[in-house]
């Protein structure tokens, strides 16, 4: 039987496998050897030397999971409190410019929350959350988004050169006129 790295476990695979380190337990006190434990229960020999070792040092709980690696560590209620910082700007939050950059969320996370993440860690707790990488584009203030429009429909199509099929610059495989 094979686990994938980390876990990937549900609830009921993970409690399967828990399930499975408890008869490695009943087969220890029996005396069984870690060969007809592991053909026994379908797992690698070297998982029940780990077990078999984990079970002398500290009994049947060394034995126990200690539950997924990749639990979250932010409840819902400090991810909520997490997007409401964020929103409120990076200015609020001493940085000089309006810019959010992972290094600054994962800053702010262990300042809010005494919880350290990795550059890694806060770009996928964001992803996970629909928070975008994109950064905002920079605009004139002075711009004006309707005169745009109007000069892209109207203007734009008069100034913009024809296409000419045929001549030096033309990116089709076949000559003009030939099949």
């Amino acid at each position: 039987m094979r686990y994938a790295q980390g876990g990937g476990l549900t609830d009921a695979e993970r409690a399967a496998r828990e399930r499975i380190r408890l008869q490695a337990v009943e087969r220890f006190e029996g005396g069984e050897k870690n060969r007809e434990i592991a053909t026994a229960l379908r797992v690698s020999e070297r998982s029940v030397e780990r077990w078999r070792q984990q079970w002398r040092e500290r009994g049947e709980a060394g034995v126990l999971s200690k539950g997924s690696p990749g639990r979250p560590r932010l409840s819902e209620k400090k991810i909520a409190r997490l997007e409401r910082e964020l929103d409120r700007g990076p200015l609020i939050h001493d940085w000089e410019d309006q810019r959010w950059t992972l290094a600054r969320v994962k800053k702010l996370i262990g300042r809010l929350f005494h919880v350290g993440y990795t550059v890694e860690g806060t770009w996928a707790l964001l992803k996970r959350h629909d928070w975008s990488w994109q950064q905002p584009t920079r605009r004139a203030i002075e711009r004006d988004d309707q005169a745009v429009e109007l000069w892209k429909k109207e203007v734009w199509p008069r100034v913009k050169a024809p296409r000419r099929l045929g001549e030096p610059g033309w990116s089709s495989r076949t000559k003009p006129g030939r099949p």
